[in-house]
This record gives C-alpha cells, sequence and structure tokens, in this order.
C-alpha cells in the first residue's frame, strides 16, 4: 500500500517554567499514522490536544523532539522544507491573518509562481492562476488588483485554498479551515476538499475539532487527547460505534436536535489542560466515566480492536 506520508512514533516537548523548576510538556506523544494518495485523514480532538502542533511539525515550521516523517518514503531532515521538496501545501485557520492588508491578493499568486519557476511569462502566470481560481469557483478577473478586506471570509478562505493549489501539491495541510467561516459556507469548503481528492488526486491533512464536517469530508479519522491518538480508524466505524470513552464523549457532543440527548460538560478546560497533560497513566482518567484503577498509573497500550485503534484499558483482555 502505498504511502503519501508516515508519521512514526512522533514526540514534540516544550519546557516551561525556570532553571529552578522547570517542566517539560509532551504536546505530542509517540503518535504514528499515515496518509495514502488521494485520501482525507482527518485529526479531530478538542482544543490542546496537539492536533496543530502535530501540523506544524510536518509543514516543517516546529522541529520533532524524536520520531520520524516521510514524505513518499523519504525521511524528512530538519534542514528541508516540505513545502517546497515534497509538493506540501498548508491552509490555516484564519484567512484574513494569512494575506497582508496592505498587499494586493494576486501578489501573492504571481510570488508563488516566480518562486517555483512556474510560467515563462505574465500572460502564461495570470493563465495559471485563473485555471487554479477556477477550480475553487473564482476567476482572476474578479481578485486581480484587490485587497483582503474586499473579500468575505468565505472567499478568502477559496483563495487561500487556489493559492495552495497553485504549486501542484499532493498534500494539503488544513489546519481549521473552516471554523471561521460562516455556517453556510462550511459545507462548499469541504465539497471542494472532497472535490480536490477525486478529480485532482489531493490528499488532504484536515485538522478540525469539528466532527460534523469530519464525519462527511473524511476516509480515515484520528481521534486525539492531550497528545496521544486514542483511537484511529475509517471514519465510519470511530464516528458510529466509538470505542475509547473519550471519541464517545467528543461524538455525543455534537448538537442534536433533542436538547435532551445533548452531553454538557461542566469542566472547564483552562483548568484541566495543564494538569492533564502532566497526569501519569491515562491522560483522560480525570474525566474518564469507565475509569480503573489501572487507567491512573499504567499508560494504556495501542489494542486494535475490528481493525480501530483503540488506546484503552477496557480492551486489554480482548
Amino acid at each position: 500500500m502505498d504511502k503519501l506520508l508516515e508519521i512514526n512514533d512522533l514526540t514534540k516537548q516544550y519546557s516551561q517554567g525556570n532553571v529552578i523548576a522547570r517542566v517539560t510538556l509532551t504536546a505530542v506523544d509517540h503518535i504514528s499514522f499515515y496518509i495514502k494518495p488521494a485520501e482525507i485523514f482527518t485529526l479531530a480532538g478538542e482544543s490542546g490536544c496537539g492536533k496543530t502542533t502535530t501540523a506544524k511539525v510536518i509543514i516543517g515550521f516546529e522541529e520533532a523532539t524524536t520520531g520520524a516523517i516521510l514524505h513518499n518514503g523519504k525521511l524528512q531532515t530538519r534542514h528541508e522544507k516540505p513545502w517546497i521538496t515534497e509538493g506540501v501545501q498548508a491552509i490555516f485557520q484564519d484567512p484574513f491573518s494569512t494575506f497582508n492588508p496592505m498587499r494586493t491578493v494576486d501578489s501573492y499568486f504571481f510570488e508563488t509562481v516566480q518562486n517555483y519557476r512556474l510560467a515563462n511569462s505574465k500572460q502564461d502566470a495570470i493563465d495559471r492562476i485563473d485555471k487554479t481560481l477556477r477550480l475553487v469557483g473564482l476567476t482572476y478577473k474578479e481578485f486581480a488588483g484587490k485587497y483582503p478586506n474586499e473579500f468575505s471570509g468565505g472567499q478568502l478562505q477559496r483563495i487561500s485554498i487556489a493559492r495552495a493549489l497553485v504549486t501542484n501539491p499532493k498534500l494539503i495541510v488544513a489546519d481549521e479551515p473552516v471554523s471561521m467561516v460562516d455556517a453556510s459556507l462550511r459545507m462548499s469548503i469541504v465539497n471542494l476538499f472532497k472535490q480536490l481528492r477525486d478529480e485532482l488526486g489531493v490528499s488532504i491533512l484536515y485538522i478540525t475539532h469539528d466532527l460534523a464536517t469530519a464525519y462527511y469530508v473524511s476516509d480515515r479519522i484520528a481521534i486525539m487527547f492531550r497528545g496521544n491518538i486514542v483511537e484511529m480508524g475509517t471514519v465510519e466505524k470511530v464516528l458510529m460505534n466509538p470505542r475509547h470513552p473519550y471519541s464517545r464523549l467528543l461524538r455525543d457532543s455534537i448538537p442534536q436536535a433533542d436538547p435532551q440527548k445533548r452531553w454538557t460538560s461542566t469542566v472547564t478546560l483552562a483548568e484541566l489542560e495543564h494538569e492533564e497533560y502532566l497526569r501519569r497513566g491515562c491522560k483522560f482518567a480525570g474525566r474518564c466515566p469507565d475509569v480503573m484503577d489501572i487507567c491512573k498509573g499504567v499508560v494504556p497500550a495501542d489494542i486494535t480492536v475490528d481493525d480501530v485503534l483503540v488506546k484503552c484499558h477496557k480492551y486489554t483482555d480482548e
């Protein structure tokens, strides 16, 4: 089976505090996964789970503490820039922060075309840019000479996607790409991701806390909690029949038509985040409805149940 991207035993640690009282926080804790060609793979979880840190390491914005990243079987080194050498592009959460308000949006496209030497003349560049914009439902004429504030958030996010596509990438890392877009426009953007996968063969690492769009767009999904992947498999198996207690709570927190069936948490995440990251054993033990004594001191192993990876002591004897 071809693997476009492989993440093997990846760990990212940060030091907090001063020399006298220094604490090491493991933001990403020995995670492994892969992405196949023409696949949408999702990292999902609440804020602070480590999914964005994982994305930054993959793109090359952060350096891994330990572990290996392979693009097309080639080991990524600290000196390489994956978005140049391995056909990787990124789309970020806030489209307005992506572009300088003092620069016209088209200048970014011309800069990309020039840096990658993708055209022999200005007209060639315009033709390439126009072709790319049409993939996201726009045209060169619509955006030429305009500034970011002349577009809606949805339009600007589509322009961000088009900018990523100019270089014909094989992998797009999309970090919360619809979280700041109006609800009415979210489905149009996730539909665009499916179109890019099906028609152009682009793989997408989709990072989100929104399980509704994750279920709709994903082929496979990994649920993260405090730096760990706690469950991973096909999106149908993980979200329709979640096995890890955290996956169940996350799935059940999706708003339902009947408010009596909606799980609501009284936990303030800011108060628990640091404590959970430093917890021995299972990071979710303090909130888990199925907690056992072993959970409080022993890190659970990765166990495969019906082709789904689950990091939970409940399944140790199965």
